[in-house]
């Protein structure tokens, strides 16, 4: 891990910085929303509109990469991501943040993929499941710490917008500083979708709910706050509950997916969260309570995501391992566009306990579709099952194939000590 810190210090302070600035983005626009009178719906179609762009960005950032370079992908994009957090508040119009939000979205996609390439550039086979773990520790870290940043001005004036603008400016400054030569892009073809689901089919169906499940969390929780009147502070300890449990988690979760039928696995800890989130519909007032739901929530979501994608490589050759991924991340990004709008429309109609009983619906789906393939599948052996990489639902095809390629050198090393 030292070695990781030595080469790439200003690469991980960097987007330290920049999950500093998307991590209060989503909280700080949940929260002055409701200062704007925004209905609930129209914060769903705000907030859904970041995850389109992240979609558009992720298919298009490669391209752009190829023709005018990493250094100048990230500046252009960064700029735009700084100019619309101060467009926010000089602009506070519903239509204005959903096309804001869009291209915010497709900008941190674009950002995202430099920034990774740089950082698997900079590792190497020995130290590439390092780099990940350092990459996946500073994500979790700037989104927790972007919660307690929220408490730091009033967030119905301008400051908390300057600070977000500050925060994603000043991430330039390691990176694009930094001695590292640029890398060669490279991105694998990604496997068909056709091809993907004849593959694995519960890997494809749960990683597209499981991206509703990440967009209710990153989008909605904070309008679900403010509409059952919790404070500032109530608000950032709670979206902070749910990435703290997500960290926290992976480990545990991680060691059991080695050791169990992984199919066995996904379907328990749905099955856990659905019965939590149903339960949350009706005793969500109590904001002791709602800690444990935000735990429970994020605790099962973020580790899930690297589960699915475990248990879709378990019924691949490893030569395609790194071309599903490109597959899976864009059925998560599909799952992740309506879902907002749809809780948002729950909400409206139904009361604030729609945000539990929408994650309710999308975890208890992921459950049943594993129990069905339980009937159309036979499960393989545990020792033929691949190995467990954590991989962020943040994260762009770089890291994602980054990890494939640690899992695949895993298995490789591990056959050479059995044999």
């Amino acid at each position: 891990m030292l070695i990781i810190l030595k080469n790439s210090w200003a690469l991980l302070l960097g987007m330290l910085l920049l999950m500093l600035g998307n991590g209060l983005q989503g909280t700080l626009l949940g929260v002055r929303g409701a200062y704007e009178k925004f209905d609930p719906q129209i914060m769903a179609f705000i907030m859904s509109g970041y995850f389109l762009g992240f979609l558009l960005g992720s298919r298009l950032a490669p391209h752009m990469i190829r023709r005018v370079g990493h250094v100048r992908v990230f500046a252009a994009l960064g700029s735009l991501i700084s100019a619309a957090f101060i467009l926010y508040a000089a602009w506070p119009d519903p239509y204005v943040w959903m096309v804001m939000r869009v291209l915010v979205g497709f900008s941190f996609s674009g950002v995202y993929v430099v920034a990774e390439s740089w950082l698997n550039d900079a590792a190497t086979n020995e130290t590439r499941g390092q780099a990940l773990s350092a990459y996946l520790i500073v994500q979790m870290m700037g989104i927790i710490s972007a919660q307690v940043v929220l408490n730091f001005a009033d967030p119905s004036g301008y400051i908390l917008f300057v600070v977000m603008s500050v925060l994603v400016s000043m991430s330039f400054l390691p990176i694009l500083l930094s001695v590292s030569p640029a890398p060669v892009f490279r991105a694998t073809k990604p496997m068909t979708l056709r091809q993907l689901f004849v593959t694995s089919p519960l890997g494809c169906v749960g990683t597209m709910l499981l991206g509703s499940v990440f967009s209710i969390q990153f989008g909605m929780a904070a309008v679900f706050g403010t509409q059952i009147n919790l404070s500032v502070r109530e608000i950032s300890i709670f979206v902070a509950v749910i990435y703290i449990g997500g960290m926290v988690a992976q480990y545990p979760i991680g060691y059991l997916s080695d050791r169990m039928d992984r199919r066995k696995l996904i379907i328990a800890l749905t099955i856990l969260a659905a019965s939590a989130m149903t339960i949350g519909i009706f005793v969500y007032e109590t904001f002791a309570v709602l800690l444990i739901l935000a735990a429970i929530m994020g605790g099962v979501a973020n580790p899930l995501y690297s589960l699915l994608i475990a248990y879709t490589n378990d019924h691949l050759q490893q030569e395609d391992m790194a071309s599903a991924s490109g597959g899976l991340i864009f059925l998560n990004g599909i799952g992740a566009i309506g879902a907002p709008i749809l809780i948002g429309w729950m909400m409206s109609n139904w009361g604030a306990g729609a945000f539990f009983g929408g994650m309710a619906t999308f975890f208890g789906g992921i459950g049943a579709y594993g129990l069905y393939r339980m009937t159309r599948r036979a499960s393989i052996s545990i020792g033929l099952q691949t190995g467990f990489t954590t991989v962020m639902p943040q994260s762009t095809v770089v890291v994602a194939e980054a990890a494939q390629e640690f899992a695949i050198d895993k298995a490789h090393a591990d056959g050479e000590q059995r044999s």
